[in-house]
């Protein structure tokens, strides 16, 4: 009697857990090392600043590239070479620098190297979890890209744990270590189940997503995802320094990891109750609460307070990112590949044009005032609503006065300001 083994797509799953934890690594590991860089191989802050420049925008670049033809090369040979790029980019980070006649030049191939794997597993991962048959879609997609929060997390906690325990000149040891997870995962990738989303031939054209207005709304919400959470990503460990007056190196770890922390809270509750709650709700409710974060923590005199808006935010944007691929893929089901590149590349246009434009607001200006950095990103907090477009801007008439405190000399105002906005200096 003929029987057949019913396909295990829970080691589909995992392996795209494991591929979000790689891109976490891909993404938070270098930057833990850029003073380490800058004084082992003497590369000045500048071209130091320009790592996290050409990750993102090999990212882009590997977005792009994704659209045309990955549905030509295949999602299977796709996915397992996200993970070899980015196993060989960690590797490569720990010795070509020392190989290349330039460390400059061996840092950034490498960091292109692993940019690429982490291209292809943003815009891949999805794409492979909507295709297998689980019940309910919405849910697994947010639990799914709460790996990428408990990476962010875990990288960030181990590697300080190990830089301090073997000492941070071990670096190069910690980097191939952090290689072993995307190496296991090439054989996950290359043994699991891996569905098409569309039938060969069916899928959308990129013109044709272009011509649907409906695709256009999902761009514009993935542009405010990306911008929401980085723009206040950034802010965390400023409000941490501010708020709870903790030494700058204690700061750098604890805002970012306690944003991650609420981000990927918010992933797992809807991951477990989305069944019992309406998506769309959900992320209305959170761009609500998004709003009222970013009010929290812009225009709030008390540190404390502004503290817990900045790492409230993260349980706020926690839901946009995975929502909008979800609702778009309902809505657009025929959309493909392609459409998850394309709206892969608008969160991250959103990530990267969030932060600059507040380093620009800030730059711009010798005293800038909160509140006028608040409204300039006001939309971007409140991209879940349809009126995104409507949105009054009180900068227009006038910029609005510098907060004022009462029994606060200009001084210590002054410099209250510049030490909750350090980060956006450094930009």
């Amino acid at each position: 009697m003929n029987t057949t083994t019913k396909p295990n797509y829970k080691k589909t799953l995992r392996a795209c857990y494991l591929g979000f934890i790689t891109q976490a690594i891909a993404a938070n590991f270098a930057p833990l090392l850029f003073l380490k860089l800058h004084n082992d191989y003497q590369i000045s802050l500048g071209l130091i600043a320009l790592i996290p420049t050409a990750f993102f925008f090999t990212q882009l670049v590997v977005d792009i590239f994704c659209a045309r033809f990955v549905d030509r090369i295949g999602y299977r040979e796709s996915i397992v070479a996200s993970e070899a790029f980015s196993a060989v980019g960690l590797i490569a980070l720990a010795f070509l620098p020392e190989i290349l006649p330039s460390a400059c030049a061996g840092i950034m191939i490498s960091v292109v190297l692993y940019a690429i794997g982490s291209g292809l597993i943003e815009v891949l991962c999805s794409p492979i979890v909507e295709a297998c048959p689980f019940e309910n879609k919405e849910a697994t997609m947010s639990l799914l890209h709460s790996f990428y929060c408990w990476g962010w997390l875990g990288v960030t906690l181990i590697s300080t744990l190990l830089f301090t325990t073997l000492g941070i000149d071990n670096w190069k040891y910690i980097a191939c270590f952090w290689a072993i997870v995307p190496l296991y995962n090439i054989y996950n990738f290359a043994t699991c189940p891996i569905e098409k989303i569309v039938e060969d031939g069916k899928g959308m054209t990129i013109l044709q997503l272009f011509k649907s207005p409906l695709f256009w709304v999902t761009v514009v919400l993935m542009v405010c995802s990306g911008a929401s959470e980085l723009s206040m990503a950034q802010w965390a460990s400023a409000f941490v320094e501010s708020g709870l007056g903790f030494s700058k190196t204690v700061c750098d770890l604890a805002g970012p990891c306690l944003f991650a922390v609420t981000m990927g809270i918010c992933r797992v509750f809807y991951g477990k109750f989305g069944e019992k709650v309406d998506l769309m709700k959900f992320m209305i409710g959170s761009g609500v609460l998004c709003l009222i974060c970013y009010i929290m923590a812009s225009l709030s005199h008390n540190p404390i307070i502004a503290l817990t808006g900045c790492i409230m935010c993260g349980f706020s944007v926690g839901i946009m990112w995975p929502g909008t691929l979800s609702i778009s893929s309902k809505k657009l089901p025929a959309g493909g590949t392609a459409m998850f590149a394309l709206l892969a590349m608008a969160g991250d246009l959103g990530g990267s044009i969030g932060p600059s434009t507040v380093g620009l607001i800030s730059e711009s200006r010798r005293q800038p005032s909160v509140r006028t950095f608040f409204w300039r990103n006001l939309p971007c907090c409140s991209g879940n609503f349809p009126d995104y477009f409507k949105i009054y801007d009180p900068c227009k008439p006038a910029a609005p006065p510098l907060l004022e405190r009462r029994n606060i000399p200009q001084q210590e105002k002054a410099a209250d300001f510049y030490k909750r906005t350090e980060l956006f200096q450094l930009l």
